[in-house]
């Protein structure tokens, strides 16, 4: 229980620090930090419970789920095809980026994989060991790629784009009955769902099903994840991340922070040219296209939209079909990758 409680504490300090500081996902980064340096410091190992990773993943799965709106897919009308194709490209262009990081002696492709693919953040990093990769270096290079993104994001849109791009407004939703009720049912029968279909990475992709179903319920239309559930399930993917590190597995990950920069860099450049190609492709705005195809950032990215006076439906649709995209193909991506 002592060793628990200075972990604890090591984790409430780490999230509080980085909650003030605005760090986007404090939480998950305050679980990973606060983790990581009990792990580099205790004399007593600890090891993150199973159930912790299944609650953290299926938060992750239900705040997907409950963004998935069918509606927004239909406004995409004639143009899915190339947003289906674009979304594709930009998934496949970020893994290809991401091999650069097998220069790296220890590093298999699934890792360089899903340390670099473009989009998904949580989620990715939430399934990848499941999928056997090392989740260590997928959280601190997938997390790198968005604030990158974050970032450099007014930078482009005021000096490329000449638009003025306020700072997004995080709310914090309370939630009320209906919404710790969804989050209950999503969780609990997309876990069971996940077992009993056989779906690949069942502890995240069935909350993404039933999230996503639930609001046929009248009930449930309008029911959200609040915002502190979805602080605890970042907090718990971060903790059982952070647990596992060691000073080995720092240096590592420090020496391949050179390469992870370069393929940030060619991943950028080629989602912004793919961006350029939807433009072209659907009549939308430069500006929306290259917001449309941000390797990360989600919630930046339609907070600028918004700001701008952006098409925000044509954005969302984009940005998430690319996010259910990715979810799907991970498994199967694993599965090739391993066979190398």
């Amino acid at each position: 229980m002592r060793a628990w409680s200075r972990l604890g504490a090591l984790v409430v300090v780490a999230s509080a620090l980085l909650v003030l500081a605005r760090v986007p996902s404090a939480l998950l980064f305050g679980g990973l930090v606060g983790a990581l340096v009990y792990a580099l410091v205790a004399t007593r190992r600890l090891e993150a419970p199973r159930w912790l990773s299944l609650a953290g993943q299926g938060v992750v799965g239900a705040i997907v789920g409950s963004s998935v709106d069918a509606g927004t897919f239909a406004d995409l009308g004639s143009s899915w095809p190339v947003v289906l194709a674009v979304s594709a490209s930009t998934v496949a262009v970020s893994v290809l980026a991401g091999q650069l990081l097998l220069l790296h002696r220890g590093i298999s492709p699934v890792t360089a994989a899903f340390a670099s693919i473009a989009g998904g953040a949580s989620g990715i990093t939430a399934l990848s060991r499941e999928l056997g990769a090392d989740d260590r270096v997928v959280t601190v290079l997938q997390y790198l790629r968005v604030l990158v993104v974050l970032f450099s994001l007014p930078v482009v849109v005021g000096l490329v784009f000449h638009e003025s791009a306020a700072a997004g407004d995080d709310a914090f939703v309370l939630g009320g009955p209906v919404d710790l009720v969804f989050c209950a049912v999503a969780v609990g029968s997309g876990l069971l769902l996940g077992r009993v279909a056989h779906l690949p990475s069942p502890a995240i992709l069935g909350p993404v099903v039933t999230a996503a179903a639930l609001p046929a319920v009248p009930w449930f239309q309008d029911a959200v994840v609040p915002t502190w559930v979805a602080g605890l399930g970042y907090l718990a993917i971060g903790v059982q991340v952070g647990l596992r590190f060691t000073l080995e597995s720092l240096r590592s990950i420090a020496r391949m922070l050179p390469t992870a920069a370069v393929s940030i860099t060619l991943t950028l450049v080629a989602c912004a040219g793919l961006g350029i190609a939807l433009a072209g492709a659907t009549g939308s705005t430069r500006l929306d296209a290259y917001l449309a195809t941000t390797p990360g950032g989600l919630y930046a990215v339609l907070a600028t939209s918004t700001s701008t006076g952006g098409d925000v439906t044509f954005v969302t649709a984009v940005q998430l079909l690319r996010l259910v995209l990715v979810l799907l193909l991970a498994p199967l991506l694993a599965r090739v990758l391993r066979r190398r």
